[in-house]
C-alpha cells in the first residue's frame, strides 16, 4: 500500500518578545496557534551570542496544567523548583518538567559562548492536569544520536521512539521528540502514525518538505499521513521533529496556567493569593 505523504498546511516564524526577568526570545507558537498545532501550546526560541540577551533568566514562576520541555543545543540552563529539584543541562540536553496540579521553579541562563535551543509547553489532558508534579533532565548519556541511511545526517532521540529506538518516555501524552541534523543534499524519511499531531521547527538551515520550503527560524504544521520527507535545502540543517497526539478539549490559558475552563484558571490564581496553590510537599529524595 502507497504510504500518504504528509504536506506543510501552515507556517510560523513569530515575534520577538521579551520574557522572564528579560529575556530576549522569538516566541513562535503561543495563544493563537493553539487550535492548529494542538497539543504545543507554546514554542519559544533561543539564538543569540549576546550573554545580555539572556542571562537575566526566569525568576521564581508558578506552572499548572501543562509539561515544560526545555532544550538547550548551546548553552547551559539551571532549574531549580518548589519540590526541591536543582540540576543544570548543557550543550544538547533536555529538561522535561511536569507542573501538573502546580509547581515553582526558576530557571537561571548562565553566559556562554552561545545560547541556541528551544522550550515547548505540552498541554496536559483534563484527566492529568492536576498529577503530581516532577522534574527529569534527559543528558547527553540518556540520548541516542542515529546516523540516517544515506549517512548525510544523524537523528538525535531526545524523547519518544524512532524506528525501534528508545528513548525518554513522559507519563502522559506520548511525544516522540528528534534533533534532526542533514548534511548538504542530506534528507530523511520518517515513518508517522495518521492520527498523530506533527509539526517541525527549523532551528538552523531551510528545508523542504514535500513541495514547500521551509525557512530557518519556523514551525511549520504538517497535514496528516503517514510519512514525513524532510530535504536540506542548503549546506547544514538542524530540525526540530514533534509529533504527539492531540487533545480534543477545551483550553482556557492565562499566563502561566493552562486547564480547561476560565474558572480553573480563576480558582489557580486565587490559589496562588492566598498560599494554597502548590499540593505537593517538598521530596528532596527524589
Amino acid at each position: 500500500m502507497n504510504k500518504q505523504e504528509r504536506s506543510v498546511i501552515e507556517q510560523v516564524q513569530g515575534f520577538n518578545t521579551i520574557d522572564g526577568a528579560g529575556v530576549h526570545l522569538v516566541r513562535v507558537l503561543g495563544g493563537g496557534t493553539v487550535d492548529k498545532y494542538n497539543p504545543i501550546l507554546m514554542l519559544d526560541s533561543f539564538d543569540s551570542d549576546n550573554p545580555a540577551d539572556y542571562t537575566a533568566g526566569f525568576p521564581m514562576h508558578p506552572h499548572r496544567g501543562i509539561e515544560t520541555i526545555s532544550y538547550v543545543y548551546y548553552g547551559k540552563m539551571m532549574h531549580r523548583d518548589s519540590m526541591g529539584h536543582e540540576d543544570t543541562i548543557a550543550d544538547g540536553e533536555v529538561q522535561w518538567m511536569t507542573a501538573g496540579s502546580g509547581i515553582m521553579h526558576e530557571e537561571l541562563v548562565p553566559e556562554a559562548p552561545k545560547m541556541l535551543g528551544v522550550q515547548l509547553w505540552l498541554n496536559l489532558p483534563k484527566k492529568d492536569k492536576m498529577a503530581k508534579p516532577a522534574y527529569h533532565s534527559i543528558k547527553n548519556n540518556d540520548i541516542e544520536d542515529i546516523a540516517l541511511p544515506n549517512g548525510l545526517g544523524k537523528l538525535r532521540l531526545l524523547a519518544g521512539q524512532y524506528d525501534g529506538h528508545m528513548g525518554f518516555k513522559g507519563q502522559y501524552l506520548p511525544l516522540d521528540y528528534y534533533d534532526i541534523h542533514l548534511e548538504q543534499e542530506g534528507d530523511v524519511l520518517i515513518d508517522t502514525p495518521s492520527h498523530k499531531s506533527v509539526m517541525i521547527f527549523t532551528l538552523r538551515g531551510t528545508v523542504k518538505v514535500g513541495n514547500t520550503v521551509v525557512p530557518e527560524k519556523t514551525a511549520a504544521k504538517l497535514s496528516a499521513g503517514d510519512v514525513v520527507k524532510l530535504n536540506n535545502q542548503g549546506e547544514f540543517a538542524q530540525v526540530l521533529f514533534i509529533s504527539s497526539e492531540a487533545i480534543n478539549e477545551p483550553v482556557s490559558w492565562g499566563g502561566p496556567i493552562v486547564m480547561n475552563t476560565n474558572e480553573e484558571v480563576y480558582h489557580a490564581f486565587d490559589e496562588l493569593k492566598a498560599g494554597t496553590f502548590l499540593k505537593e510537599k517538598v521530596n528532596y529524595e527524589e
